[in-house]
């Protein structure tokens, strides 16, 4: 009963956000996959006058680097537009109920003014759970339905 009450009021800065990663529209394709090398990052932002305007993840990145793409034109032409973001404010489970039914590994938080403050990741939440569910997670079989590799019996 303490987790469902630590998951509604609990902000989702105690879920480990990551500092955001902000760059400029006209910044090239090329630039942002080595900052994002640089950095070890999975997500880089897109920021028109400090406010987030798009995000670009490795999963874009492999997708134009798959279909052999111009690496030096702007990120702004390959960016993903009005991503889906949360408040600051928002608790934990308001994130976890977004990024489940968004299909999103990595959520922006912004503040009133839509400006990035953090990036939630699906390795937060997860991090974020253990430490409320440890004796769970921890007593988990590591194969939870191991396959009998002999035959039982006569």
């Amino acid at each position: 009963m303490d987790i469902e009450l630590n998951l509604t009021t609990e902000s989702v800065a105690q879920a480990s956000p990551a500092q955001p990663v902000c760059v400029a529209p006209e910044t090239t394709v090329r630039e942002v996959l080595e900052l994002m090398k640089e950095r070890r990052v999975g997500s880089v932002l897109i920021c028109r006058d400090e406010a987030l305007a798009g995000i670009f993840t490795e999963r874009d990145a492999l997708r134009i680097l798959a279909a052999r793409g111009d690496l030096d034109r702007p990120i702004e032409r390959v960016m993903s537009d009005v991503p889906a973001s949360i408040s600051a404010d928002a608790n934990v489970a308001a994130a976890i109920q977004r990024m489940s039914f968004g299909g999103y590994r990595r959520l922006p938080i912004v503040d009133a003014q839509n400006k990035p403050k953090g990036v939630l990741q699906s390795s937060g939440i997860v991090h974020y759970l253990v430490q409320h569910f440890p004796k769970t997670v921890y007593n988990q079989p590591p194969v939870p339905f191991p396959a009998t590799q002999l035959r039982e019996g006569s």
